[in-house]
């Protein structure tokens, strides 16, 4: 009697310490309800554009995106293009001439600039473009330009040469909105020092609408143009996406934002709206380095 009541305790404990399940992450719309990933891949093949906003060192985001990656290859071919934030536009001619087998990657990596991470995180996705023949677009603004505008405002561009200009957006400081939520919100974070200008925010524009230059650049008609970037350039449909629309209305646009939860049984309220399709990973989640 004794062993059976032991025995009975044990199972009880078992089943009220341990979840049935621990889950790497959760899909949702943006609405808040559950998402299988088959029925996000058939809404997302049929767009033109598709950003993921990952978080960086987050290995979740990494791997979901080598997985998309894969699958919209299957489903569009040749017509798939990729880009990324973590390639500057400066060096596009060195990304190119590495994906069509100019020299090793042991150079590749000399001559590029690469984030910390790139080897476990980037890597992959260069190497399936590589193997695939696929374009690979370095969107970003090179970051000496990004830092000039930092400090100097948009008219600090005007002092560059036209050969400078050219791995730059056009029209910053006429298109530049600043009551846009993201960037307005900028200038009133918690924490943000007191030196902080109205030149913060715009450097930060500069980076969305140079690689919104950079996929309009480079994205036709029934072309797929994937791309990867911080989730802050791409959620609530601003940043990356608003400055699309107003270079290019009409285009299929989806996002994909990564966030964390404490929990991932429902997607919580502040998370709702930030994307088509939001990815939710436990906010204990190991990242890696960057």
């Amino acid at each position: 009697m004794k062993k059976t009541i032991t025995i009975i305790l044990v199972l009880a404990f078992f089943s009220f310490a341990f979840k049935s399940d621990k889950p790497a992450y959760m899909l949702y719309n943006q609405q808040g309800k559950h998402m299988k990933y088959e029925k996000m891949m058939k809404s997302l093949v049929e767009a033109d554009i598709v950003f993921f906003g990952e978080l960086h060192t987050d290995p979740i985001s990494h791997w979901l995106q080598i997985e998309m990656t894969k699958d919209l290859f299957a489903a569009k071919g040749d017509q798939l293009v990729l880009g990324a934030e973590m390639f500057e536009s400066d060096n596009q001619l060195i990304l190119d001439e590495y994906l069509q087998g100019a020299f090793a990657e042991k150079k590749f990596k000399a001559d590029i600039r690469l984030w910390g991470n790139y080897n476990t995180d980037y890597r992959p996705l260069v190497e399936f473009a590589k193997e695939n023949e696929l374009d690979f677009i370095a969107t970003n603004i090179p970051r000496r330009y990004a830092s000039v505008v930092h400090k100097k405002g948009f008219e600090g561009l005007d002092e560059l040469s036209d050969e400078a200009r050219q791995y730059i957006g056009p029209d910053l400081a006429a298109l530049y909105d600043p009551s846009v939520p993201s960037y307005d919100a900028m200038l009133h974070m918690e924490g943000m020092p007191a030196h902080v200008t109205a030149n913060f925010p715009k450097a930060q524009a500069a980076k969305d609408a140079t690689m919104a230059h950079f996929i309009l650049e480079n994205w036709n008609e029934g072309q797929l143009f994937f791309h990867y970037n911080g989730a802050y350039h791409s959620n609530d449909f601003e940043g990356i996406v608003w400055w699309i629309n107003k270079l290019k209305p009409g285009l299929n646009i989806q996002t994909v934002a990564v966030t964390q939860q404490a929990q991932l049984d429902s997607l919580e309220a502040v998370n709702k709206d930030v994307a088509n399709f939001v990815v939710v990973i436990p906010d204990n989640m190991t990242m890696t380095n960057r």
